[in-house]
């Protein structure tokens, strides 16, 4: 499995590399071009989930303690499981949702539609499966009938919001500010100040020192976050270069591993200021975390819901606003309901997206002709 895994991550390296030395300059605009600071909004809230919020105060005692990561601090480990290489993973299917499947149009193929949205519509659910698996940890105390009720909310509030792209954006846009704000207000609490923040910045650098470490998987752990990596990777893609508005693939690869490692750099730091002078987070400011996470995930499910309703023609206009959320509300809800009784884990999505990488390659080769004449008008 972890074979696997490190052939797929060498190859998206090799693969992203290729892109930006072949055709670096190739200007890429997808069908709804936005804002940059929309777009990477989009990006950031779609990717990302309720677990860059609540995680790392759990996960640094561990990287603190544990041998597989003795070669560089906690923060360090923890900016590398989230931040900069990884978004790589990204980098190459936008690019490929931009440029060549327009043309191409490999994920019309009746049985490749039906994979990746069936992985889509799996993935979705699954999130929200997880969030209601750790809400007890998020919030203490929850009683069993709040906690699958925040979770249906939690998905029909997704699905309501992606009947309407418009309302995909406008979440994205405040659940940013929201983030932004959420990091000033921890960072005030862990009484940090400047030279606090900037010492933490500095730990945290000593990642890419150390970046060749991360690149193939260490342990189980850093595995299991880059199976998770590989199972949004597609999907992400796919919906986020819709609103790409004329960037140079450079210009995209450098701004996927920069500007989302940015607020991400600045709130692992703030935490583990938090984690280092033992303060614990209760009240108000755990209420603050754990509301700014839940649209998070509402924020991944809208994403998805509005992809694999498009890709399926499931949409409001075919079926009604009424008829539309009832449809998708049921059908996630009743998966995540679903998933308590299987052993489903991350790790096999991410087995099946890595598996349709290869059948996408096997595609390429056969319509090689094609793919050649793409990419050679790209060169013009």
């Amino acid at each position: 499995m972890q074979t696997v895994l490190s052939v797929a991550v060498v190859m998206v390296l090799m693969t992203s590399c290729a892109l930006v030395l072949r055709w670096g300059n190739l200007i890429l605009t997808g069908h709804m071009p936005t804002r940059l600071f929309a777009f990477f909004a989009i990006l950031f809230t779609s990717g990302l989930d309720v677990g860059l919020i609540m995680f790392p105060l759990t996960e640094f005692p561990i990287y603190e303690v544990e041998t597989a990561y003795e070669f560089t601090n906690p923060l360090a480990i923890a900016f590398g499981f989230w931040g900069f290489l990884i978004w790589l993973f990204y980098f190459v299917t936008t690019f490929y949702f931009c440029v060549i499947e327009p043309r191409l149009r490999l994920f019309e193929i009746p049985w490749v539609k039906r994979i990746n949205n069936g992985i889509v519509i799996a993935t979705c659910a699954f999130t929200g499966f997880l969030f209601l698996q750790y809400l007890p940890t998020y919030i203490e105390g929850i009683t069993p009938v709040f906690r699958y009720g925040l979770v249906a909310f939690v998905v029909l509030f997704a699905v309501l919001s992606s009947t309407d792209i418009r309302y995909v954006k406008i979440l994205s846009l405040s659940s940013t500010w929201l983030f932004f704000s959420l990091i000033l207000v921890m960072w005030a609490f862990g009484g940090l100040g400047l030279s606090g923040l900037a010492s933490n910045l500095v730990e945290l650098g000593d990642y890419f020192s150390n970046i060749h470490h991360f690149i193939l998987p260490f342990s189980d752990y850093h595995a299991f976050y880059l199976f998770w990596w590989f199972a949004w990777s597609i999907m992400i893609g796919q919906f986020v270069a819709r609103f790409v508005s004329g960037l140079r693939a450079w210009q995209l690869i450098v701004s996927l591993l920069i500007i989302p490692s940015i607020p991400i750099a600045l709130w692992f730091s703030v935490l583990y200021g938090i984690f280092e002078s033992g303060l614990e987070i209760t009240g108000l400011l755990n209420g603050f975390m754990v509301f700014v996470g839940v649209i998070f995930v509402i924020n991944s499910l809208d994403s998805l819901t509005r992809l694999y309703t498009d890709n399926l023609g499931l949409t409001v206009e075919k079926f009604g606003r009424f008829k539309y959320v009832s449809m998708h509300w049921g059908l996630l809800y009743s998966l995540i309901l679903f998933y308590q009784f299987t052993p489903l884990e991350i790790e096999w999505i991410g087995l099946v997206v890595i598996g349709l990488y290869a059948v996408i390659a096997i595609l390429f080769f056969r319509r090689r002709a094609v793919l050649a004449e793409i990419l050679g008008s790209a060169d013009r």
